[in-house]
């Protein structure tokens, strides 16, 4: 199986994917993880995404796809996988079609954890991290709202996009991804 995960943050993305990884026995590939990997082996691309992390500035999509692209050539992840945190931008989705057809990857599903804002507020405020004011974190929802939430648009016309409701206990929104996924996903 071979899955992209969505939703605004604060949605519990990353918890999810690393249970539904478990669960599947997928890999789980945070984009975060991928790109520290990519350091820490010292590959070309990982050295210029040092260089950039560095100088205090985002990695660039040309980096961040190469580094997917290495990542997905592994043969482990060929027995299935959830990305976590990629693709952020049309660009960066239309690359990883490419990547995964180039790579003979079948057509990948998409989960969209799906909250009301209201709730994001709350449970972004509740974190209790210094720059999570109100101010802040409705920032950062305009911005997935602009930059990535165009990607579901894109993958609804080729891929199959299943929304899950996100409210609910972590284990119950868990099951919910997993009962979706049982039912609609050959």
């Amino acid at each position: 199986m071979y899955l992209l995960i969505f939703g605004p943050p604060g949605a519990g993305k990353g918890t999810q994917s690393v249970l539904i990884a478990e669960r599947l026995g997928i890999k789980h590939m945070s984009t975060g993880d991928v790109l520290r990997q990519a350091v820490i082996d010292g590959s070309e691309l990982g050295l210029k995404a040092k260089e950039i992390i560095e100088s205090g500035s985002l990695v660039s999509d040309d980096v961040m796809i190469g580094i997917i692209y290495e990542a997905l050539k592994n043969n482990g992840m060929k027995k299935g996988f959830i990305l976590d945190g990629f693709p952020r931008t049309i660009k960066q989705a239309a690359a990883l079609d490419v990547l995964l057809s180039e790579l003979g990857y079948p057509p990948i599903k998409v989960i969209n954890i799906v909250v009301p804002e209201v709730e994001l507020i709350k449970r972004m405020l509740g974190r209790g991290r210094n720059d999570d004011s109100e101010e802040t974190v409705r920032h950062r929802l305009n911005i997935f709202k602009e930059q990535t939430k165009p990607i579901l648009e894109h993958y609804s016309k080729k891929s199959k996009v299943l929304n899950i409701e996100g409210v609910g206990s972590i284990t119950e929104i868990n099951n919910k991804i997993i009962d979706i996924l049982s039912s609609k996903v050959p």
